[in-house]
């Protein structure tokens, strides 16, 4: 295997020094169409990737979202790190731009995850088990709500509690401004093994 690569993806002019920075416009470090496949790294090549308010404009159709998640898999290493940052499907910064086409939410994160498909799958869930659908396994291990200003100064000021916020977040528009996730890549070593070949 070659170098180990760090990966900003769909950079637009927000370059991260030490990473290769991609994007399909500009003069990135790599010009990259993220919708097409397969790209143009080698499997089980990257520790790190940053997705900075990139894949809400990504994989109109699930079948392209889905394969954006397929290589995400193919191309990290075991225990890579992806950075996902996007607008809160519910904030009008996302409602406004009409170049975003998917929410991205935790809860589409976790359907990524195969031990979350295999509870579910004892408990009866209806939840659809993408990570055992496609052969990919990512588990959410971070997720931070970042606040619109409004909501930011209510909770700071004391007018409003943490508990009240998250009860505003699950109903109201316009509470959070940002969604920030960390995702883990788990791959054994059998199937790292397979991937390799």
């Amino acid at each position: 295997m070659g170098e180990v690569l760090k990966l900003n993806l769909g950079c637009g002019q927000n370059r991260v020094p030490g990473f290769v920075n991609v994007d399909k416009f500009g003069t990135p470090d790599v010009r990259c169409d993220l919708e097409v496949f397969p790209w143009p790294w080698e499997s089980n090549s990257v520790s790190q990737v940053v997705l900075n308010h990139v894949l809400e404009h990504l994989g109109e159709s699930s079948t392209t979202y889905i394969g954006i998640f397929k290589e995400l898999y193919r191309v990290c290493v075991h225990e890579a790190e992806v950075q996902i940052h996007v607008p809160h499907p519910r904030h009008d910064d996302f409602l406004n731009d009409p170049t975003h086409v998917r929410a991205v939410t935790p809860e589409g994160m976790a359907l990524f995850s195969q031990s979350l498909n295999r509870d579910w799958a004892r408990n009866g869930n209806a939840n659809s088990p993408l990570g055992l659908y496609h052969g990919v396994d990512f588990e959410l291990t971070q997720v931070h709500y970042g606040l619109d200003p409004v909501w930011m100064d209510k909770l700071q000021s004391g007018r409003a509690s943490r508990d009240e916020v998250m009860d505003a977040l699950r109903s109201e528009n316009n509470v959070a401004k940002e969604i920030q996730m960390k995702l883990r890549v788990v791959k054994s070593s059998v199937s790292m093994a397979r991937r390799a070949a």
